[in-house]
């Protein structure tokens, strides 16, 4: 009686233990609870403890859950059960049931093969002194071992809620886990979305995956200053699910007030609003703002919360970038001062209309004489100038046409051929300008190329355009002209012409010939002309005449004019060490190369790397050269004095010299021009033409060297006429170095 009376006792302080562990009860009669239990799996072979667990536990709470059990009577039944089960919080299991460790070998099933990691597994047994306490908690992931005599309905009570807090804790950091690596993952693959609203699609499909509901929602931006700042100014960019229609609407226009009004309030609050709806906000560094509307429609956990911060925190740098990268394709693809499309977007619009060319016509116009306006009023003027000009075009060609700036004064425009014409382009430009209070008369010459009639794509029609607005430019100002399939070969030739040139450069197929200058009245060879010669990889030759103009128009002229200057000076010092020290070599030297900034310092150190006596080095420049810059050709003639090097007016009487100017020159030599040679053969007024250039040049002390010598009646007429050298096939034809020398040798002989 004594002990039973202290087992009640026990049983009695049991209860009252439970009470006061448990609480009372949150759920009042009549309520509903919607809070999903603990999933508690039994597995025991005897039914009387299944039945005497689940009475125990009838009725009590943990952590303001109620419990629901599931059975299983035997190991394997239990394997069965575990396969499809995943969300149980504990299993109780007894040790001995099939066999003797069937409950350590299931232990090691969840853990190992199942991979439940969460699950709290509580061992029973009846036969303590079977399976080791110490040794069992060190060999399996178990969180509790008990004897079935100690659990008492408290002491089990106590077991399964450690168990579930447990378990709880391992679920929250599974799914802040899990949460993290969709943040990561999700961030990889935002990453790679630069448009905005891509990416703000990318962030509402990130966000429900994150919350673990299907996509649905939307994100909307507030303009910067300037560009719509406000909520006024505020638009839907992305959406999806039931919002997609709202994409690109108005915030203010949005139709839902739950929606809106939920937006509005994030906005104006600059922060997350999650007490009403999940809101998020992202504060950007450029004064924009986003909001994102995502509705769980449950409930956020602290997890969940905890998620949503570390997210937004990670995806606010991301639509940073990707607003740089909107801001950098807009610096890229438009005109930041007349907001057209810029040339590089222009290609790609191109190429949209020849998907359909026929009765489509493009145009490049070139404003005339624009920089003299910059240099008269100013660049900030002229800035008004275009955007006048892109006004009219948009107000009498706008309709139905593509326009775009595709250089500093240049636009193309592109639409039908009724509305983009040689005569509609002009028309624009009929009226004067009025910038600024100034009344200005514009033209503009422009390159019409019909869409239809040509078989380029993209940057090649602009080529084409190009072509056609150089020969316009080529009439006079304010002309159009239409590309043909002529121009377009003649230009390509010239390209591949000097694609050619570039390589033979490179590949060393460009040499030097002399051709030797004598004394008319003697015979005597007293220098040579160096010469450039191209020869293709065939053997054919180039013509000088085609080649060296690519070359001066490329700038390649310069690295080619070095190349020519250094070998005739190797030749010179092979000259003087032959045994003829006062042999001249003369070298023609480009415009281009004449203005450049480093010709005075290429050629001292090609005197100086060969040792050559400057004396010998004549170097020829034209007569329009010579009378382009007076300041700047007097100070260069100046400094190439100082090196010891002579200086020829080369095709002396083609220009239109002034003999002031010509009495400042500091030169040796005149040459006549080849076609005056000629003439005086043919013409009295060739001449006189001739007698007179030999006159003013032997009247200034200069020397004079007629050029294209090819009879002996023409060297006999020169020599009457008092010039002083020559040079032509009457005395030699150009040879390569080692002719020359021998040559040389044979006229000493």
């Amino acid at each position: 009686m004594q002990q039973i009376s202290a087992q009640a006792a026990a049983q009695d302080h049991d209860a009252d233990l439970i009470e006061f562990l448990d609480g009372p009860d949150e759920a009042e009669e009549g309520t509903v609870v919607t809070e999903p239990p603990w999933r508690i799996l039994i597995v025991d072979d005897d039914a009387d403890v299944h039945k005497a667990t689940e009475l125990a536990m009838q009725g009590l709470r943990v952590e303001g859950r109620p419990l629901a059990f599931l059975h299983a009577s035997s190991a394997a039944e239990a394997r069965t059960l575990l396969r499809t089960e995943r969300d149980l919080a504990v299993a109780l299991l007894d040790v001995v049931m099939e066999s003797e460790d069937a409950g350590l070998r299931l232990v090691r099933y969840i853990r190992e093969n199942l991979q439940q990691h969460a699950i709290r597994i509580v061992l029973r047994t009846g036969q303590p002194g079977y399976a080791p306490e110490i040794e069992t908690v060190q060999a399996y992931d178990i969180n509790d071992y008990k004897t079935k005599s100690e659990l008492t309905r408290t002491r089990l009570y106590t077991v399964l809620t450690a168990a579930i807090r447990s378990y709880k804790q391992i679920c929250a950091l599974e799914s802040n886990r899990q949460g993290l690596e969709l943040i990561v993952e999700g961030s990889a693959e935002l990453s790679r979305l630069r448009g905005l609203q891509r990416f703000a699609e990318g962030v509402v499909t990130q966000l429900c995956a994150l919350l673990g509901m299907l996509p649905e929602g939307l994100v909307c931006a507030q303009g910067a200053h300037g560009e719509g700042a406000g909520l006024e100014g505020a638009r839907i960019v992305a959406a999806a699910g039931q919002f997609s229609s709202l994409i690109d609407t108005p915030l203010s226009a949005v139709q839902l007030p739950h929606v809106r009004e939920r937006l509005q309030r994030c906005l104006e609050l600059k922060q997350h609003v999650l007490d009403d709806g999940n809101c998020l906000y992202f504060g950007l560094s450029n004064g924009r703002s986003i909001a994102a509307l995502v509705d769980a429609g449950r409930p956020l956990t602290p997890v969940d919360l905890q998620l949503l911060r570390a997210f937004c925190s990670n995806i606010a740098v991301g639509f940073e970038n990707v607003l740089l990268y909107s801001q950098l394709l807009d610096q890229a693809y438009n005109d930041q001062l007349l907001r057209l499309p810029n040339r590089l977007r222009f290609i790609e619009l191109l190429d949209q209309n020849l998907k359909d060319p026929e009765g489509v016509t493009l145009a490049l116009i070139d404003l005339d004489d624009f920089s003299d306006i910059n240099d008269a009023f100013g660049h900030g003027f002229g800035d008004q100038v275009l955007q006048a000009v892109v006004h009219r075009l948009g107000t009498q060609l706008g309709f139905h046409t593509s326009m775009a700036r595709v250089a500093a004064d240049v636009f193309g425009l592109i639409g039908p051929d009724a509305l983009v014409n040689a005569d509609t382009i002009p028309a624009v430009f009929v009226e004067p300008f009025d910038v600024a209070g100034e009344r200005l008369q514009l033209s503009a010459t422009t390159g019409l190329v019909r869409l239809g009639d040509s078989s380029s794509i993209g940057s090649e029609l602009l080529l084409d355009a190009q072509i056609a607005l150089k020969r316009a430019k080529q009439k006079h100002r304010g002309a159009s002209e239409y590309f043909s399939p002529a121009m377009g070969t003649d230009a390509r030739e010239r390209f591949k012409l000097l694609k050619g040139l570039r390589a033979g450069f490179e590949e060393q197929r460009l040499f030097v010939v002399y051709q030797p200058q004598v004394e008319l009245a003697s015979g005597t060879a007293i220098g040579a002309e160096a010469l450039l010669r191209w020869r293709r990889e065939d053997g054919s030759f180039v013509p000088p005449d085609q080649f060296i103009p690519l070359a001066e128009q490329s700038g390649l002229i310069i690295s080619i004019g070095e190349f020519v200057l250094r070998t005739a000076c190797f030749q010179l010092k092979r000259m003087e060490q032959a045994g003829w020290p006062d042999f001249r070599v003369c070298v023609n030297i480009s415009l281009a190369q004449f203005r450049h900034i480093g010709f005075i310092d290429s050629l001292t150190a090609a005197l100086r790397d060969t040792e050559v006596n400057p004396v010998n080095l004549e170097l020829e420049i034209t007569e329009s050269m010579a009378m382009e810059d007076t300041e700047l050709v007097l100070h260069l003639l100046a400094d190439i004095k100082r090196t010891g090097v002579t200086v020829a007016i080369d095709d002396f009487g083609t220009g239109f010299s002034s003999l002031s100017h010509l009495r400042q020159l500091d030169v040796e030599r005149l040459k006549i021009d080849r076609a005056f040679v000629h003439e005086a053969q043919t013409s009295s007024a060739g001449l006189t033409i001739a007698q007179m250039v030999i006159n003013l040049g032997r009247g200034l002390g200069l020397r004079v060297i007629a050029e294209g010598v090819e009879t002996e009646e023409q060297r006999q007429q020169l020599l009457a006429l008092g010039c002083h050298e020559g040079q032509g096939w009457l005395f030699a034809k150009p040879m390569q170095a080692d002719q020359l020398e021998r040559w040389m040798q044979d006229t000493r002989n």
